[in-house]
């Protein structure tokens, strides 16, 4: 399956993009994906475990399964006062 991943702030300042594309295989979760893009962009390495992930515009688990065309949005935490 191939998904498109939204980032955000300081995820996309270490890519150096808004978007990334990558192809699965069908069943993925979102955990499975999370590594993927550790593994193929180190430079996320520490900010992936403090992101939240949306899927379709809701927020999900790291258990939940993607499909095929899902649009998935990484959010770093926020901070501010």
């Amino acid at each position: 399956m191939r998904l498109t991943i939204e980032l955000f702030a300081a995820l996309s300042q270490a890519v150096g993009a808004k978007t990334v594309s990558v192809e699965l295989p069908d069943n993925t979760t979102v955990g499975d994906l999370l590594e993927h893009l550790s593994v193929s962009h180190p430079s996320l390495g520490e900010l992936l475990g403090s992101v939240s992930v949306a899927v379709n515009m809701a927020y999900v688990g790291t258990a939940d399964v993607l499909t095929d065309d899902d649009e998935v949005a990484l959010i770093p935490p926020v901070s501010g006062g």
